[in-house]
């Protein structure tokens, strides 16, 4: 049997997958991604993703093209969740605690929520790995998987010529999907309430202009045809829509929703019983127009084993709401693929991907508990968990892990009190040409240390050459122009910062030391899992 090599490959071609090839293969790992499907799905699935989100994406050149693909042409997007019987009659408003901030968001990131539906990211994501130099294959399925000390072998079936092969890789991620069959073989286990219900969805066009009546919408959570029934626009012109109701698969199945069946329901739900209504496919090549998804919320016991790694979905899964789901699968991706390339380029020990799971796990048990508290209090009115702040959830989360040193707080803290506390997501700061202080950040660890610390910036570059690590140090006032900067990093004019390649905050002295270079060298080589 034929055996490829690799260093990284991608078991799944979705939005995690697709974005764990991009962050890999920007920072010059060789990527692999195995699809069994034979193209992507057409279907929306999710509707926006957090600023943070868009701030790591722009690390990897894909900013303004998100603005672009986002709804209103890359204005500033705006997602209303509203609940009524059905579309044409008044709405009541989802009142939530989270989303009643005081602050303008612009004042803790560059980056807006940006209104762009999955199909269309996957897209930006697919063209942008393959800029890259990532190998992207379809119709190709895992069937076995078998890991010693030195990799991963993985046995594949081509589902288009029946032929098999292999792969062998340094590393697997396993962004399989909720239903994730790597997690199954590993062993895995999950936490959680699980499959809460199922849901059958339909992208249909018609024209609901005549229920919509010029207000905005976001999603619509109906009690027509019947409970857990949603509507929502996948354009502009409101003559596409994504249409979802739950449904029993002990008692029929999503062959029984026949065209006919499902143009019906989207009539009852759009309180519009004469309009036209058509479907389209979802499965390029294909003519299959209804899909079934289980909604369900668990976590993963463990996020690794040995040299296999489980991100996204086959990682955690939650509620749609709050717009967590996509997000978390993308951030699990790019905080694994910074790990995953210092181990390959030879500048940390593998102790570092022990802090993927340390890191990422609490926050998929995070997101799904928030998404869990949302999901009560859109549908059913009352949320049963407390529900944080959202700025929290999505920006100001915290790790505690030995890639932060010496920090073991987890509270998420609202973003606009992000002061480069260790474990948390440096803060967002503009400089004088209008860009920010996070615009440093994505490519290697950087220093940044107050007006009169010069001589943490010197022993941080020095450190770094004798090290073999790239550390690019900046010292605020003079070699960055920005006012506050000092105030925002919570560090007085001797002190410094060290943040990560993916711009979370290693460590922070608050002023001068003894000796900087034994400070800093201790920093590094914890931080790196490297030993001496």
């Amino acid at each position: 049997m034929n055996q490829q090599k690799t260093q990284v490959l991608v078991v799944g071609g979705a939005l995690t997958g697709l974005s764990a090839a991009v962050f890999l293969a920007h920072k010059d790992v060789r990527v692999t991604v195995v699809e069994r499907h034979p193209d992507l799905l057409l279907h929306p699935r999710l509707r926006g993703i957090t600023p943070r989100t868009v701030e790591v994406l722009r690390q990897v050149g894909l900013g303004p093209a998100i603005r672009q693909e986002s709804f209103r042409g890359g204005g500033d997007d705006v997602f209303v969740p509203l609940r009524a019987n059905t579309l044409a009659d008044e709405y009541e408003p989802v009142e939530e605690a989270d989303h009643a901030e005081s602050v303008d968001p612009r004042t803790y990131s560059p980056s807006a929520y940006a209104g762009i539906d999955q199909d269309r990211l996957e897209l930006l994501l697919r063209d942008r790995a393959r800029e890259l130099g990532a190998d992207i294959r379809y119709l190709t399925e895992v069937t076995a998987l078998d890991q010693d000390v030195d990799g991963v072998t993985v046995t594949v079936r081509d589902r288009a010529g029946g032929g098999e092969g292999a792969i062998r890789a340094d590393y697997v991620i396993a962004a399989d999907g909720a239903n994730s069959r790597i997690r199954t073989w590993l062993g895995i286990a999950t936490d959680g309430p699980g499959v809460l219900f199922d849901t059958i969805t339909a992208i249909v066009d018609a024209n609901l202009s005549a229920a919509v009546r010029g207000r905005k919408i976001g999603i619509a959570y109906l009690q027509k045809p019947r409970p857990f029934s949603s509507m929502m626009p996948h354009d502009d012109s409101g003559t596409r829509w994504l249409f979802s109701t739950g449904y029993d698969p002990r008692r029929e199945s999503v062959e029984d929703f026949t065209t006919e069946r499902v143009a019906e329901m989207v009539r009852d739900a759009s309180g519009l019983d004469e309009i036209d209504v058509s479907l389209r496919p979802q499965i390029p090549g294909t003519d299959v127009t209804v899909l079934g998804f289980p909604i369900g919320a668990h976590v993963a016991r463990s996020y690794h084993s040995g040299r296999v790694f489980l991100a996204g979905d086959a990682a955690r899964i939650q509620p749609p709401t709050g717009g967590f789901g996509g997000s978390t699968g993308i951030q699990d991706a790019h905080n694994l693929a910074w790990k995953l390339a210092a181990v390959l380029n030879g500048w940390a020990g593998p102790g570092l991907l022990d802090t993927y799971d340390a890191e990422r796990r609490p926050y998929g048990r995070l997101a799904m508990q928030q998404a869990f508290a949302r999901f009560g209090d859109r549908m059913a009115g009352g949320a049963e968990v407390e529900l944080l702040d959202y700025s929290a959830v999505t920006m100001g989360f915290r790790y505690a892990s030995a890639a932060v040193p010496g920090n073991h707080e987890t509270e998420p803290i609202p973003a606009v009190e992000l002061r480069a506390q260790p474990g948390t997501r440096a803060p967002h700061h503009p400089t004088a040409d209008g860009g920010s202080l996070l615009d440093l950040y994505g490519e290697t660890f950087v220093l940044l240390a107050g007006h009169h610390g010069q001589l943490w910036a010197k022993t941080a570059k020095d450190l770094g050459t004798a090290m073999g690590v790239e550390v690019h140090p900046y010292v605020l006032g003079a070699d960055i122009d920005t006012e506050g900067g000092e105030k925002a990093h919570g560090i007085g004019a001797h002190g410094a910062v060290l943040v990560r390649p993916d711009g979370f905050v290693a460590w922070r002295g608050q002023s001068t030391a003894k000796d900087p270079a034994a400070v800093l060298a201790e920093v590094l080589r914890t931080v790196l899992a490297r030993q001496g």
